[in-house]
């Protein structure tokens, strides 16, 4: 009930800016994803399904009966004679394993119940990264989309304002059809900007299980003070490696194999069937009771194949897992240095050069109506601004990207 009232109170929340809106933050889009997101709640039934097997595994085999009556009886003439003068047989059998089969078989159940657990956790990540990586480029292309769409409007404008001096004769067609290439190459741009937008609407909307436009929200003084972490590469590797379940997977399928050797090797051992039987009147005697035992002779199959090829299984699992090693390693080295790399990027821009960036677009339409600079100066200095604006909000979007990543190869939030 108390999951439901949040959810409530998160889509209330969103739809206060607009009501077809959902307006949301990080945690709220985090918190929306565990409740509504339909792969994630199909998995959990995966796992309750092998769950089940585990519960099979341990089940013992059911007995067997076996009962044959007399259908004539050519001497009193009487069909199905099972009386005192008739004859009926009953035996009845169960299969008993030996070695600790049924031990093994529950415990390899198990270990495969703890993969798909393992396999569902490694899904949930990786949707989660894709959630906070489309999340980030959302929010700055929205944030690049509505500068856009403020140079245009002035734009748009100033050509308005060249159309009537053009119909006076004071400008040339020229000059004013370089304004309105400029207008329709922005425009062109916007445009682009939009269907990627777009295309990360439907995303998120689908992992969020939602047919509401979202509108990502971010606070990027939080943001800003995001600092690259200060652990050696050594324990980062360490801490990945505890934490990442591809990394528990890779172990779990090498368990998985040595289990599956063991089990192989007591199918080896001959199962034992015991039983009793009853006869009424065909045996040696009437009414004759006895014991069953049977057991298979391993004279030729041994099981030998299967287990090689469970012995070379352990072999190629271990393999894997040694290079699932390397990769987290080297994964999580690459996630360092692109950490750094967009810090050093993003510091040689921010701060005095983004504010003299605005302050040069607030004046370059002014001087241009007043003639204090050139046609050609102010489509320069328009279409550096328009870049430089759609480059920054990138470059930003790709340092939250280096961010998300470093978690995801962490395997834990290590940066928030």
């Amino acid at each position: 009930m108390i999951k439901y009232m949040t959810l409530a109170v998160l889509l209330y929340c969103g739809m206060a800016r607009a009501q077809d809106t959902l307006s949301i933050h990080l945690r709220q889009a985090d918190s929306l994803f565990g409740g509504r997101n339909l792969l994630a709640l199909a998995g959990r039934y995966q796992i309750e399904a092998a769950q089940a097997q585990v519960l099979q595994a341990s089940l013992f085999e059911n007995p067997t009966i076996t009962a044959e009556v007399n259908a004539y009886n050519p001497e009193r003439g009487r069909a199905l004679d099972v009386g005192r003068q008739g004859q009926k047989f009953v035996s009845i059998e169960q299969l008993l394993y030996t070695a600790g089969k049924r031990n093994k078989r529950v415990a390899l159940a198990q270990e495969s119940a703890r993969l798909t657990e393992l396999e569902f956790r490694d899904l949930l990540r990786a949707m989660r990264f894709e959630l906070h990586t489309r999340f980030y480029e959302m929010y700055f292309q929205q944030k690049t989309l509505s500068q856009y769409d403020q140079q245009i409007a002035v734009l748009q404008n100033t050509v308005d304002a060249f159309e009537e001096q053009y119909r006076r004769n004071n400008i040339s067609l020229r000059e004013l059809l370089r304004l309105k290439s400029l207008l329709f190459q922005l425009s062109k741009d916007r445009t682009e900007i939009r269907s990627q937008l777009t295309d990360q609407q439907q995303f998120l909307q689908t992992l969020l299980a939602t047919n509401q436009p979202i509108r990502p929200l971010a606070d990027e003084t939080a943001l800003a003070r995001l600092k690259p972490p200060v652990q050696s590469l050594d324990s980062l590797w360490n801490l990945a490696l505890q934490n990442r379940p591809d990394r528990q997977l890779s172990e779990s399928l090498t368990r998985q194999a040595q289990l599956n050797y063991n089990l192989q090797k007591a199918l080896a051992k001959p199962d034992v069937r015991v039983g009793g039987v009853y006869d009424q009147s065909s045996n040696y005697i009437p009414n004759y009771f006895g014991l069953s035992v049977a057991v298979d002779l391993p004279l030729f199959n041994r099981n030998q194949g299967a287990i090689r090829a469970a012995e070379r299984q352990i072999g190629y699992q271990k393999g894997l897992q040694q290079h699932k090693t390397r990769q987290i390693e080297n994964e999580v080295t690459a996630a360092w240095q692109k950490i750094r790399h967009s810090e050093q990027m993003i510091r040689s821009v921010e701060g005095r050069f983004t504010e003299q960036l605005e302050e040069l677009n607030e004046g370059v339409v002014s001087n241009f109506l007043k003639r204090n600079i050139s046609l050609l100066e102010f489509v320069d200095l328009f279409e550096t601004y328009t870049e430089n604006v759609r480059d920054l909000n990138r470059l930003k979007a790709d340092r939250m990207t280096a961010y998300e990543e470093f978690n995801y190869v962490i395997g834990t939030d290590l940066i928030n």
